[in-house]
């Protein structure tokens, strides 16, 4: 984080979108009256072209949940405080993946802390949000707004949230203050203390849900309670405002009692057995709405007006939209998964309704693409050769009739293999994308080749997209003056890949959108939104891709887009 004065004010916006990142640290605190910022450009106002969290995932980026001790977003451990983080104001953040969500600590020494959490959510192993080993300031204390905060598990020190102040008697003024949150837990929704410290903690909660998940029977392993302090309950004082609270009971402490204020409206839904403390109103029947609140931020894909269909258009992982003698049509590449003969991969034509076939031609042949010009039905193909399992060359395949095909090489391989393709009409003749696993690029880049017939053509050695990472999968289209091209994004380090949109005019220098990824798999469609193809039909846009795991199993779905396929491109640039 790029700071290099310790006033304050500075302010980092971010992009929503998932960051694979763990132990965070900035390299200065804020200051009084000037704390500095940390959010997300969440409604898209200032340019981002997104809306929605920004997700700092502290997962290992192969393995998933990285649980260790310590290990979170925000860096702290037994040598290092995360004094850094003083006097900043987060907001619309999502922290997970490790053992902390919304925490930061300061196990070397007691400091001083201020902060100021919003509209953010944290999920971790142990705390969803919280702070600990530190002194708060009695004008500027540790909030949090509008959050919801997630502990994982229950063993040990897990809760919610976890407080623990380093106070030598309580406090007059909350060190830690929750507004309108709702923390969540296995055994504890709020725990504070810790065996071997003998702080004193007060925390403020207004207007929060307070869960533990476990209501377990006496004669089994019950909840410690919904606020618990570990060490002795004369640590921890709580001051409850207008809450609500569920777990098999209220309070809990290694020894004595925790000590607590009640204000307002603050109820309990407990193990009928359990008492309630004086003050907090029993609820006898199931609180519908509280236990509601346990729900996280619903985390969409951005859909850019498409509607996505959830019937697969087959199982299949390339087929395209295109329309052929006033007919939608479904241009399928038939083969399998992965390995085969040659004889199981080939190409046919399919009516985009009835799946009536069509045409079935080109046997040994896949990863095509189709264009239809002046009544001639032309395929662009790549061989799969069954002995070496590798794609080779572009062969050009052309019928006036869908029955009788003629066939040549049009491009070449030179120290690589050729995999998808994609061709149109383009500013002077028409214009050939297809993919190459060239090594001097990575892994995969698009290359072009321009023609002016369909028949011969030459390639464009300077023209080359996606020198410096993954681009694969190409759709490219011209339409204003503008090539656009739909492509396949690797969202490295994860295993995960999105469909991106990219414009030029003229194959050299590219523009990305904004606005993307066009395309990102939900939580059907495995980790893949790859393959694109488009094509317009009676006013309409069809967009056609592949969902899978990119390694076992593939669909074809559909979306489509209200208006033409120029105005969606556009769009993407506005």
């Amino acid at each position: 984080m790029p700071y290099r004065t310790k006033r304050g004010g500075h302010t980092i916006l971010v992009r929503p979108d998932t960051y694979m990142e763990a132990n965070l640290a900035p390299a200065f605190a804020g200051a009084k009256g000037q704390y500095n910022v940390l959010t997300a450009d969440s409604d898209g106002s200032r340019g981002s072209g997104r809306s929605g969290f920004v997700i700092i995932d502290s997962s290992d980026p192969s393995r998933g949940l990285k649980s260790v001790d310590w290990w979170s977003p925000f860096k702290a451990n037994p040598e290092f405080s995360a004094s850094g983080w003083d006097r900043w104001k987060i907001s619309h953040i999502m922290a997970t993946g490790g053992d902390a969500g919304l925490f930061w600590d300061f196990p070397p020494r007691v400091e001083p802390f201020s902060l100021t959490v919003e509209d953010s959510t944290g999920i971790g192993r142990a705390f969803g949000g919280g702070a600990a080993h530190f002194q708060a300031r009695p004008d500027e204390p540790v909030i949090f707004r509008r959050c919801k905060l997630y502990c994982l598990d229950w063993w040990g020190d897990a809760a919610g949230a976890y407080v623990r102040a380093e106070n030598s008697q309580m406090p007059d003024a909350p060190d830690i203050t929750f507004e309108d949150c709702t923390l969540v837990g296995p055994d504890n929704a709020l725990q504070a203390g810790n065996p071997g410290f003998s702080g004193h903690t007060r925390i403020l909660l207004k207007r929060c849900h307070l869960i533990s998940q476990n209501f377990s029977q006496p004669r089994g392993t019950p909840g410690s309670g919904v606020i618990y302090s570990t060490i002795e309950g004369r640590f921890l004082h709580v001051d409850l405002e207008d809450c609500a609270l569920m777990g098999y009971k209220v309070f809990g402490a290694g020894q004595g009692e925790v000590g607590y204020s009640v204000q307002g409206d603050v109820k309990a839904y407990v193990q009928f057995e359990q008492a309630v403390p004086a003050g907090i109103h029993r609820l006898s029947q199931w609180p519908a709405e509280t236990f509601g609140s346990i729900a996280p931020p619903v985390i969409r894909p951005a859909t850019h007006g498409l509607t996505l269909e959830k019937i697969p258009v087959n199982s299949l992982c390339e087929s395209a939209p295109i329309v052929w003698k006033d007919r939608l049509c479904l241009f399928e590449c038939v083969r399998p998964a992965s390995g085969g003969h040659s004889s199981d991969y080939s190409i046919r034509l399919t009516d985009f309704t009835t799946h009536e076939e069509m045409a079935h031609f080109a046997e040994g042949y896949g990863l095509a693409c189709a264009i239809v010009h002046q009544g001639v039905f032309h395929v662009f193909a790549s061989r799969f050769a069954s002995d070496s399992r590798t794609w080779n060359d572009v062969t050009h395949f052309k019928s006036s009739d869908l029955k009788n095909w003629e066939s040549e090489v049009v491009i070449r391989q030179e120290n690589e293999h050729l995999f998808n393709s994609s061709v149109c009409t383009g500013k002077d003749g028409f214009i050939l994308a297809y993919e190459s696993d060239d090594s001097q690029y990575r892994p995969f880049s698009i290359k072009f080749a321009h023609s002016a017939d369909l028949q011969s053509w030459k390639k464009l050695p300077e023209a080359v997209f996606g020198k410096d990472r993954y681009t694969a999968c190409p759709a490219v289209r011209y339409a204003d003056g503008w090539y656009y091209l739909l492509y396949l994004e690797q969202r490295s380090p994860r295993w995960f890949f999105e469909t991106w949109i990219a414009r030029s005019q003229d194959l050299i220098s590219w523009e990305l959108s904004l606005m993307n990824p066009v395309l990102s798999p939900d939580d059907l469609d495995g980790i893949n939104a790859s393959d694109p193809d488009i094509a317009e039909f009676q006013g309409r846009t069809y967009l056609v891709y592949s969902v899978g795991d990119q390694l076992t199993w593939s669909k074809s779905r559909v979306a489509t887009y209200p208006g033409s396929m120029n105005e969606f491109f556009r769009s993407f640039f506005p």
